[in-house]
């Protein structure tokens, strides 16, 4: 199998036309900026790539557009969770077929896991459909409401998923992380998924992360990774507070319509969100542009030459 993950990795957003239609054309203008910022890997499908919203047939077409876009020059990593763990399997064994990085699964949220065993249980059956591909299990208690320990996880899955390589573990508890970072060992890699607490996760021991803001402000964080490793922890807390102040914009502008609206800004319009969530109009897209003059946010970020 391949080895594990590492470095920044970004969520992409999944394209769409003004009608809400795929926009598959728009993603390797997508990988070009992942490649142009040194992002290691798109983690696409996901929470930030509004997976929940596509069909089937429709994650399937972004799956391959990115396999295709990516030229092997970053690391596709395709989240294939679903409610139906059938569904998933489909979605996992479509992955493998296309010579994908990696498969993660989020854990389903509407009947729900009651035990730890359960929630291996069906990893591992999602894991079966894609038997040489590197699964990783997507830890997201704010979306999900399953919130058992990943430290608790991680045992039972080295047992029970032949392909476990990792967590992505999108969450707040720190102590529960740096615990799963020690069992660990080295051996799978502990995908961190706070992009504005990063720092933190380099201190517990991260050696990867996952997040949305690594779209368009990958060059900050890789700054602050590498301030990190060089003991220089001044300049990574300074960096790491940049970041939180455009973070903090994100919520009160929209949330991930405001993602897509800061990759319109820097030149990869990714279009609308799909409902429920809700599109953001002109103006508001005019008072999120100066917010983020005010905070400095465009000498962070990147375009493409």
């Amino acid at each position: 199998m391949k080895s594990p993950l590492q470095g920044l990795i970004a969520a992409p957003h999944t394209p769409f036309t003004p009608q809400g239609d795929l926009a598959e054309a728009v993603i390797p203008r997508q990988a070009a900026l992942l490649i142009h910022n040194g992002v290691s890997g798109a983690f696409i499908c996901g929470t930030t790539g509004e997976g929940a919203s596509l069909t089937q047939s429709e994650r399937r077409r972004v799956a391959e557009a990115w396999k295709a876009a990516s030229g092997n020059r970053i690391k596709v990593i395709v989240h294939v969770g679903h409610l139906s763990a059938g569904e998933s399997r489909e979605l996992a064994r479509h992955a493998e077929s296309i010579g994908v990085d990696a498969i993660a699964a989020i854990a389903p949220s509407f009947f729900r896991p009651s035990s730890v065993h359960d929630l291996v249980s069906w990893c591992a059956s999602v894991a079966s459909a894609a038997p040489t591909t590197p699964f990783y299990y997507y830890h997201m208690p704010a979306m999900t409401g399953v919130n058992f320990a990943v430290a608790d996880f991680i045992p039972e899955a080295e047992k029970r998923i032949p392909t476990f390589a990792g967590i992505k573990f999108t969450h707040e508890d720190l102590m529960d992380y740096g615990r799963s970072v020690t069992l660990a060992k080295g051996k799978y890699s502990m995908l961190f998924g706070r992009d504005e607490i990063l720092l933190a996760g380099l201190v517990l021991g991260a050696d990867g992360a996952v997040g949305s803001t690594y779209n368009y402000a990958a060059p900050v964080y890789l700054r602050m990774m590498e301030a990190f490793r060089a003991g220089r922890l001044d300049d990574a807390r300074a960096d790491q507070a940049r970041s939180r102040d455009f973070i903090a914009l994100l919520g009160p502008y929209g949330g991930f319509a405001a993602g897509k609206a800061i990759m319109k800004l820097i030149g990869v319009d990714c279009g609308p969100v799909r409902l429920p969530l809700h599109a953001m109009d002109d103006s508001t897209e005019k008072a999120l542009r100066a917010a983020l003059d005010k905070v400095g946010f465009f000498e962070l970020c990147s375009r493409l030459p």
